[in-house]
C-alpha cells in the first residue's frame, strides 16, 4: 500500500534564503545557513498525522562551484538534527544540465516516491517558488504555496503565509 508524503522545499520554506525577485537565493555557506524556528515543529505536526516527510531542493551552487558537497551536506546534517525528514532529494544542477532532477521537472518526486512508495496523488508539496509549483503539478502532487514577496504574481489555489500555517491547511485537509 502506497503512502502520503509532504514534499518540502528547502530555501524560503525550511531555512531562511535572500529573496529576489523571483526566487530565493539559498545560503552557500554554514555561516548564513539559519533554519525558520517554526519548522521543526510544523513538520513534527505533518509527520503526526502519518505523512512521509520529504526534502526536493535544487542547489545550483554545486554545479556553479559556488559551494561545495561538505557544506551542502553539513547544511543538511544540521536541517536533519533539528527537524524530521525521511528523505533528502538534491539537484546539483543548473538549467544549463538539462536534467530530469531539476525542478521544475518532477525528477526528485518520482525517484522519493519510487523509493518510498509514495502516492503522489494524495500527497503534497509546500515550496515558495513557481519552480515548486510546477514540479508538483508535474508529479500529480498538489501544491501549497508559501507567500513570499517573489511569488505574489503566482496563481495558486493554495497560498499560505508560512509552513506552519501549510501544516495547518494540510491537518485540516486530512480530516
Amino acid at each position: 500500500m502506497k503512502r502520503r508524503a509532504v514534499f518540502l522545499d528547502r530555501d524560503g520554506v525550511l531555512v531562511r534564503a535572500a529573496a529576489l525577485k523571483e526566487y530565493a537565493l539559498g545560503p552557500v555557506t554554514l555561516e548564513d545557513f539559519s533554519i525558520f524556528p517554526e519548522a521543526a515543529n510544523a513538520v513534527h505536526r505533518l509527520r503526526q498525522t502519518g505523512l512521509l516527510t520529504v526534502l526536493a531542493t535544487n542547489q545550483p551552487a554545486i554545479s556553479r562551484g559556488q559551494m561545495n558537497w561538505e557544506t551542502l551536506n553539513e547544511m543538511h546534517r544540521i536541517l536533519q538534527s533539528t527537524i524530521p525528514l525521511d528523505r533528502i532529494e538534491i539537484c546539483p544542477h543548473s538549467d544549463a544540465d538539462q536534467c530530469a532532477c531539476r525542478k521544475p521537472k518532477p525528477g526528485m518526486l518520482l525517484a522519493a516516491a519510487d523509493s518510498l512508495g509514495i502516492d503522489l496523488r494524495a500527497s503534497y508539496f509546500i515550496g515558495d517558488t513557481a519552480r515548486d509549483v510546477g514540479a508538483a503539478l508535474a508529479a500529480g502532487v498538489t501544491p501549497i504555496l508559501v507567500d513570499r514577496p517573489y511569488n505574489r504574481d503566482l496563481s495558486v489555489r493554495r497560498r499560505v503565509k508560512d509552513l506552519a500555517a501549510a501544516a495547518d491547511l494540510i491537518g485540516n485537509l486530512l480530516r
